[in-house]
Parts: C-alpha cells; sequence; structure tokens
C-alpha cells in the first residue's frame, strides 16, 4: 500500500533584527528539521518584521495563494510593544483554535514558567491552519513536540477528513 501524501507547510519568521540581517535567523532551520522527517513538506520560508501588515500578508498568501495545510510561526508573540503576530493571526483567521496555544503553554510552562508570558494563538483560514510559536530555538523545540502529534489529524479533520 502507497504511503499517503504528506502535508505541506510554510513558516513565517516575524523579527525586526532577523528580518534586517542584524541577528542571524535561528529558529526557521529548527523548524524545517522538525517537520521534514514527520511528512511536512516546507514549501515557503519568510522572513518579515515586527510589523502587523507584513505577517497578515505574510500569512494570507501561505494560506491562499501557496495552499499551505499549515503554516506555523515563530517570534512575535511576547509582550513587548512591537510584539503583534497574535493580533495579525487573528486578522486573517476564520476562527479560533485555542487548544494548540493551551497546550504548549500548560505542558512547556512546567519546565519554564516564561511560558506562560506567551500570547501565542492558532487559528484558522478556511482550510488552513496557522500556529504562533515561540522565537527561540529552545521555544520552538519544545512546543513542536507538543504539537506535533496533533498537527497530523487536525489538517486532515480541516480536509474534511480524518474522523474515526
Amino acid at each position: 500500500m502507497a504511503e499517503p501524501p504528506g502535508f505541506r507547510a510554510g513558516i513565517v519568521t516575524i523579527s525586526d533584527t532577523r528580518s534586517s540581517g542584524e541577528r542571524a535567523d535561528t529558529t526557521t532551520a529548527v523548524i524545517r528539521d522538525t517537520l521534514e522527517p514527520a511528512r511536512f513538506t516546507v514549501t515557503d520560508a519568510v522572513l518579515v518584521p515586527d510589523e502587523r501588515e507584513a505577517i497578515e500578508a505574510a500569512l494570507v498568501r501561505l494560506c491562499d495563494e501557496d495552499g499551505c495545510d499549515v503554516v506555523l510561526t515563530t517570534g512575535g508573540t511576547g509582550l513587548g510593544p512591537r510584539d503583534v503576530t497574535p493580533e495579525a493571526t487573528r486578522a486573517v483567521c476564520d476562527r479560533d483554535v485555542p487548544g494548540f496555544p493551551e497546550a504548549v503553554r500548560a505542558i512547556t510552562g512546567a519546565a519554564n514558567p516564561k511560558a506562560y508570558l506567551s500570547r501565542a494563538v492558532a487559528g484558522q483560514r478556511a482550510r488552513t491552519l496557522i500556529v504562533n510559536l515561540p522565537g527561540s530555538p529552545d521555544g520552538v523545540r519544545e512546543a513542536l513536540e507538543v504539537l506535533l502529534p496533533l498537527l497530523g489529524h487536525a489538517v486532515k479533520v480541516a480536509r474534511g477528513g480524518g474522523h474515526p
């Protein structure tokens, strides 16, 4: 029996310093390296500043034009004045999927209480799931450990199937 096709994923890295070249992007590779062995093909990775319009435009393109099943963002979910990723995500989503960020905070917060300061959200734009991840490599790894077992099934359900 042939292996079922994988899933299409997009990555949006949100950072003023990384998008300007002041700092190296250290999270995109972590996401890619975690997703690809789990049958997620990363179709595009975008690096944008902490600007709501730029974030929204990247999310819409990856969902509507590139047809990603999942779009993962990294960065911009904290309490800083320029952290606007949750607001941009909500603006482009049709409905909320609160369980993803709740699970990440609940599980990672036990070992790192600073995880509770995250304002990360998740939502659905048509059939695409959008999930905000932390901005650090360790935070991304920890969040994906929680999310990866759920993402495949979530994509199948969002496509209209996947129910037992």
